[in-house]
């Protein structure tokens, strides 16, 4: 008789293959990262004479932003920051007024961070000293030298130079007839 065929084991299955693609990422930004990194922001500008009238002005202008607009009510910490940035604009003449229209017109909405929009205004808006008297004055032409006109001591033609004498026809005249003389003798 022939075997019978042993029904009790399956036979064994090939594993199915390992792909070996990386999962897809959960969250993918619109947005790609930034090349390069961001410079660091500009300083804010300081006063080259710092003086208590300075900062008392720069102070009470920061204080009473918040009357203009309710955003701007600052922290003490804000307004000891921004101090020397108001002052600056201060010592270059900047109207109060002025700097006030400045740094409150044209907010962005939502204002978020009130001292930070203060700060990069304050800097990048700064406008630059008043030149003084000296800076003012029309520089001084270059003098231009006119030379003279003049009268030939020989035949009364009129001829510019520095000095009298003859005009150039009777200095030639006269040296070629000194030749002439010279090679005759």
């Amino acid at each position: 008789p022939p075997p019978e065929p042993d029904m009790s084991a399956p036979p064994p299955v090939p594993p199915p293959p390992v792909l070996s693609a990386p999962p897809a990422p959960l969250f993918v930004p619109l947005v790609p990262p930034p090349t390069a990194p961001k410079p660091p922001p500009a300083p804010l500008p300081r006063p080259n004479e710092p003086t208590p009238e300075l900062d008392r002005a720069a102070t009470a202008l920061l204080s009473d932003l918040r009357r203009l607009a309710p955003q701007f009510t600052l922290s003490e910490t804000d307004i000891r920051q921004l101090v020397p940035g108001v002052a600056a604009w201060l010592e270059r003449a900047a109207h109060p007024d002025a700097i006030r229209r400045i740094l409150t017109t044209d907010l962005p909405q939502p204002l978020r961070h009130p001292a930070k929009l203060l700060k990069h205004r304050l800097t990048a808006l700064l406008p630059p000293p008043l030149p003084g008297a000296h800076e003012l004055t029309a520089p001084a032409r270059p003098r231009i030298a006119v030379t003279p006109f003049q009268t030939c001591d020989g035949c009364d033609r009129v001829f510019r130079s520095p000095t009298p004498g003859h005009c150039r026809d009777c200095r030639e005249h006269r040296a070629h007839r000194s030749e002439a003389t010279r090679t005759a003798a």
